[in-house]
C-alpha cells in the first residue's frame, strides 16, 4: 500500500490481516516503486493519489512500466475526472475515502479471484493437448470430448491448471466438492486408473498421468 495517512494506513493493515491479507506500506511513491523491483511475489496495490513527490496519477504509468499488479485506488479526491484518468491509465478500480475497509477487503478479493482465473486459464491453453470448458464442464483432449463424471472432472481439471506440476493425493480431496472429505487415499488412485483409461482409448502411445511416489500425481 502507498499511502501517506499513516494513521488510516495501519488501520488498513491490521483489518486486512484479520482476513489473512498481509500488507506493506510506505508513504513514499519512489519508494513504492523500489519495493516493486526488489520483491516480485507482491498481489495488488492500493495506491493514494494525493501524494509526496509525485501524484499518484503519475506514478500509475510508472508500475505499469515495470508490472501488471492489480491497482486499486484509494483516494479522498472524488472528482470523477481523477477517476477517468486513473483507470484510464491502468488502475484496476477507484475507492473513493471514506469507506469501510469491509468493501476494500472484497474488492481485493474480487480482483485476486479474477487475475488467478487469468492464470489458471493461460496455463490451460499453454497445454495443447487439453481444452477445459467449465462453462458446461467438459473437457478435451485431443480436440476429443471425454466422458467424465464430477469427480473424474475435477481431478483432471486440477492436473491441467498445475501446468505439469506435482499434485497430492489430499489436494484432490481437498479441491473436489464431488470428493467425500474423508475418501481414502487409495480411492484417488481409482479414479486416476479410469481418467487414464480413458485418456489410452484416444491416445495409448504414452502414459499422459505419471505416479510420483508418496507424494501423488503429474501430468506430463
Amino acid at each position: 500500500m502507498i499511502e501517506d495517512d499513516l494513521e488510516l494506513a495501519q488501520i488498513i493493515t491490521d483489518y486486512l490481516k484479520s482476513f489473512d491479507i498481509e500488507v506493506i506500506n510506505t508513504d513514499s511513491p519512489y519508494n513504492g516503486l523500489s519495493m516493486l523491483n526488489v520483491h516480485k511475489d507482491y498481489q495488488l496495490i492500493i495506491l493514494d493519489l494525493t501524494l509526496p513527490e509525485i501524484d499518484g496519477l503519475e506514478l500509475i504509468p510508472k508500475i505499469r512500466e515495470k508490472s501488471d499488479i492489480p491497482i486499486i485506488i484509494s483516494s479522498a479526491r472524488d472528482d470523477i475526472l481523477d477517476k477517468v484518468m486513473g483507470l484510464e491509465r491502468g488502475a484496476d478500480d477507484y475507492l473513493p475515502k471514506p469507506y469501510n475497509p469491509r468493501e476494500l477487503q472484497a474488492r481485493i478479493k474480487t480482483i485476486l479471484k479474477r487475475v488467478e482465473s487469468k492464470d489458471e486459464s493461460k496455463k490451460t491453453e499453454q497445454n495443447s493437448l487439453f481444452e477445459v470448458k467449465e462453462s458446461d464442464m467438459q473437457i478435451f483432449f485431443k480436440g476429443v470430448a471425454l466422458t467424465l463424471t464430477l469427480a473424474e472432472y475435477d481431478i483432471l481439471k486440477l492436473l491441467i491448471q498445475r501446468n505439469h506440476g506435482v499434485v497430492a493425493r489430499e489436494d484432490f480431496i481437498y479441491a473436489s466438492d464431488n470428493i467425500e472429505d474423508d475418501s481414502s487415499l487409495k480411492n484417488i488412485d481409482v479414479i486416476i486408473s479410469r481418467i487414464r483409461t480413458k485418456l489410452s482409448k484416444i491416445d495409448d502411445s504414452e502414459t499422459h498421468i505419471k505416479s510420483v511416489r508418496g507424494i501423488g500425481y503429474q501430468l506430463i
